[in-house]
């Protein structure tokens, strides 16, 4: 196991361990720039929004309402999240049952929103995030990383970009016979957002000490290159 003072060297200079958080909006880039960003670090990678669409799957299977908090408190007792690492990439799991590609739908984010909402919800995945945090060496990945879970997080970074562009982008991840017109994933995407940023509990915000980035006109290169370049000032300043 690493100890704290554990260095690696990525290019040129030389790495501490630090915990990096990504937040920003549906669509921004967060999961691709997020995992350049931990590969060239060597570090890991936590997606946090497949916990949430875990919670949310599991809620549906079983027919629990996303604001029936008595449902989903006695779903949380007997459910175990599990993060998989293997040829095929992090993979999740619910009670031992690989849910990694049921969770990617769009259903999935709108009922992964409003589960989010719910404080039994985060209670929940606030230990486990922070007891994946505590080895450092990660990249985090979520909407409330740098506001709520890792308020005092090494780096964080906040990625956005317009909502025509992340609507694009979604829109040709999706499979086609899922994909419906680009307009309906932008009238979902503006739906989400309203309800990530108004929401009383945690609302999707960048943290005052965060680094704002615009991808709307920036490769996934480019923003890793902003970002590499940042983590490098930081560890200059010691």
């Amino acid at each position: 196991m690493r100890g704290p003072g554990y260095r690696i060297k990525v290019g040129a200079f030389i790495v501490r361990e630090l915990l990096i958080t990504i937040d920003g909006p549906a669509g921004a880039g967060k999961t691709t720039v997020s995992r350049a960003l931990a590969e060239r670090l060597g570090y890991r990678y936590v997606d946090t929004g497949a916990l949430y669409r875990g919670v949310a799957y599991m809620a549906a299977a079983r027919g629990i309402a996303p604001q029936d908090d008595a449902g989903l408190s006695g779903l949380l007792e007997g459910l175990a999240l599990n993060f998989l690492l293997g040829g095929a990439g992090q993979r999740l799991t619910a009670n031992g049952m690989d849910i990694t590609d049921a969770i990617r739908t769009a259903e999935m984010s709108m009922l992964a929103s409003a589960v989010s909402a719910r404080p039994v919800v985060r209670a929940f995945l606030l230990k486990i995030q922070r007891e994946l945090g505590q080895q450092k060496a990660a990249v985090f990945e979520g909407r409330d990383m740098g506001t709520v879970v890792f308020p005092g997080a090494d780096v964080k970074f906040f990625l956005s970009a317009s909502v025509k562009i992340r609507a694009m982008r979604r829109f040709a991840e999706m499979e086609p016979e899922s994909a419906g017109s680009i307009e309906a994933v932008e009238r979902d995407m503006q739906q989400r957002d309203l309800q990530d940023s108004t929401r009383a509990l945690a609302p999707l915000q960048a943290a005052a000490d965060a680094v704002v980035i615009d991808s709307t006109t920036l490769t996934v290169d480019q923003v890793v290159e902003r970002m590499l370049a940042h983590v490098q000032a930081v560890l200059k300043r010691g």
